[in-house]
């Protein structure tokens, strides 16, 4: 697997996102040895980059991830998230990106993933009531402290990038970047570049929906996020369905799957992008990791990049109430 640097941290070309392990979908937390298995034949193939977050769950995934990297934690770059908790006042789902919230986040979180430094720091989501200057500071203490290795941003638009920038090197920006979610295209990846900072996308494959095995709204279990996703449902799942199909025609001519395409699309967009396609599943982490060796040619990248938008925004209106994008 070859590898690229976010910043100053190196990782491999494609990650492994575990929120789905526990937390979101259909099936998740249903077979916890399946998962720590998906995440150790990825360590086999390679792979460094594992992201999880206390939210998900709340803790299970990362108790886990902490599971499964026994005996393993020197081959993973391990990334995990906070300020979805309000530790001392509202609990899950109330953004707290207070100095005093992240210094009871990290404790828990080091403690949940069975080590003594995580190796990428991400902010979950930008707080409105805590200055993102304090909460970079916050973190800097702990990269000090040696209880974090780098800093990084989930979902922050360029005025807080370059905010929290300028109090502490930010290492990666985390956000949903796919062909069907190319929002930060125009404002958000032109001030990474500037600023030297990587790109983590999540969702690399639109929530499952690129890889064509999504045709009915219906099969999604009860506490399935995507059954109130606004892309997912009515006549915008009818009209990205035309989206899907327009992949597998891609991936039909490159022989390789939809999955493989999508990721390969993303990868061929900058040697500073590190995907965490996710999965609970050994082997779509082999096929996913395969995407690597997927070269398109130009006019394939040419029609995958001219496809319409999709239809419908990315998440309902509480959730993209929290994006910056």
């Amino acid at each position: 697997m070859q590898h690229i640097k976010l910043g100053d941290l190196e990782v491999s070309r494609i990650g492994l996102g575990a929120m789905g392990m526990s937390h979101g979908y259909s099936g998740s937390g249903t077979d916890d040895a399946e998962s720590v298995r998906t995440i150790h034949r990825a360590l086999e193939l390679g792979v460094t980059l594992i992201d999880t977050a206390e939210i998900y769950g709340p803790y299970v995934n990362e108790e886990l991830v902490g599971r499964a990297l026994k005996g393993r934690r020197e081959d993973m770059v391990l990334a995990t998230k906070f300020g979805m908790i309000a530790h001392a006042g509202a609990g899950a789902w109330n953004l707290d990106s207070s100095p005093a919230n992240i210094r009871t986040a990290v404790e828990g979180s080091l403690k949940r993933l069975s080590t003594d430094h995580i190796d990428l720091y991400y902010q979950h989501r930008v707080d409105p009531n805590t200055p993102i200057e304090e909460a970079a500071g916050a973190v800097a203490e702990l990269v000090t402290e040696g209880k974090v290795r780098f800093f990084g941003l989930s979902e922050a638009g360029p005025d807080t990038i370059r905010r929290a920038h300028s109090v502490h090197p930010v290492t990666a920006v985390q956000s949903e970047y796919s062909l069907w979610t190319r929002g930060l295209e125009e404002r958000v990846l032109p001030v990474l570049r500037e600023l030297g900072i990587g790109l983590v996308p999540f969702s690399p494959l639109g929530h499952g929906f690129l890889t064509g095995a999504v045709r009915d709204e219906s099969a999604f279990e009860e506490g399935d996020f995507r059954r109130g996703n606004p892309r997912f449902t009515g006549e915008n799942f009818q009209r990205n369905l035309r989206l899907a199909d327009e992949v597998q025609a891609v991936a039909a001519d490159a022989g390789a799957t939809p999955a493989q395409v999508a990721l390969a699309w993303l990868l061929a967009q900058g040697e500073d992008i590190a995907p965490i396609p996710g999965t609970k599943r050994v082997h779509r982490v082999e096929e996913n990791t395969a995407a690597a060796d997927v070269q398109l040619t130009s006019m394939q990248l040419d029609r995958l990049s001219n496809l319409p938008p999709a239809a419908g925004e990315t998440h309902p209106e509480g959730a993209r109430d929290m994006l910056e994008r």
